[in-house]
């Protein structure tokens, strides 16, 4: 992992005298970039982004076709992504969080890329839409787990803000919603070239049929939920510390403690089967939103060829 893992665990060992139930499902990660020469690392974290941009801009086929062409990859994949020039539009830079997901699922999670939704949305009259991520990750015992991912980039991760996070979940967990996701999955060619074994191949087609209820998929469903948020102690520090390291550890596990009391209050009991299903809240702070975005698609733009004369 190219950054440096502040928390990873499980609710329940993070606040173990917490009353809050359930939790048994329920896991914190919270990543850090680094700093150097008193500056937060904007150059590392952008070639991270571009490092990683193939798995959800361009299906497996294409990524296949490409590799050793480096230019290529960046080129096609940048001519996928949407970008709006609404300055004021919250979702601005949405497609950044996006990838970022996809990057953290592969290092971190060992996913696969099964259902890359930018490459989707961009090439789908009909636009994809639910999950922000589509994952599935294999298991030690010829099994595999389902993941289906929410995105999201804010200038600030309030009560307000995590509570439009939690109804965005609520959204994606809808029978019809997780049908459709899984319809995708089993009606695209990606799968079968990514899972070489042929018992598990059909063994996740006939898992996610049409014919099998959700409640009968749920225990193998994750949810990851990356909250890349702007952060006024990253703003204002100059170095990894451990004084920065302990001040985004208790702001962190405030916000994720806040946000988890809000969605078991909201969902426990609204979502069937809810307490089989894990939740991941993935927390990554940022010194400045504009800033990032503004860098972003400046090089969207120039792999585009729109500055190339």
């Amino acid at each position: 992992m190219d950054f440096e893992i502040l928390i990873d665990d499980i609710y329940i060992k993070l606040f173990n005298q917490d009353q809050l139930a359930p939790v048994h499902n329920k896991s914190i990660l919270s990543l850090l970039n680094d700093y150097e020469d008193k500056n937060w690392r904007l150059a590392k974290f952008q070639d991270y982004i571009w490092d990683h941009i193939a798995l959800t801009a361009l299906s497996e086929h294409e990524r296949t076709k490409l590799i050793g062409k480096s230019r290529s990859i960046l080129r096609k994949a940048a001519q996928n992504l949407r970008l709006t020039d609404n300055q004021n539009d919250i979702g601005r830079g949405s497609e950044l969080a996006e990838i970022l997901l996809y990057g953290i699922m592969a290092n971190h999670y060992n996913a696969l890329s099964i259902v890359p939704k930018i490459f989707y949305k961009q090439n789908n009259r009909d636009n994809v839409k639910g999950a922000d991520s589509v994952h599935i990750v294999v298991e030690n015992d010829n099994d595999f787990s389902l993941w289906f991912g929410e995105a999201k980039f804010y200038k600030d991760i309030n009560d307000a803000r995590l509570n439009e996070i939690v109804k965005s979940v609520e959204n994606s967990l809808s029978s019809d919603k997780l049908r459709k996701e899984n319809s995708i999955i089993t009606n695209i060619n990606d799968l079968e070239s990514l899972i070489e074994d042929t018992t598990l191949f059909q063994k996740i087609k006939q898992t996610l049929s049409d014919s099998n209820s959700m409640d009968n998929i749920k225990p193998k469903l994750n949810i990851p939920i990356l909250l890349l948020h702007e952060c006024a102690i990253t703003a204002q520090n100059q170095e990894m510390d451990d004084d920065y390291r302990e001040k985004i550890r208790q702001f962190h596990l405030s916000r994720a403690k806040s946000y988890f009391t809000k969605q078991i209050h909201l969902l426990s009991t609204k979502i069937t089967k809810y307490s089989s299903i894990k939740f991941h809240l993935i927390l990554f702070p940022v010194p400045n939103k504009d800033e990032i975005v503004e860098k972003f698609y400046q090089d969207a733009n120039y792999f585009k060829g729109q500055n190339n004369g």
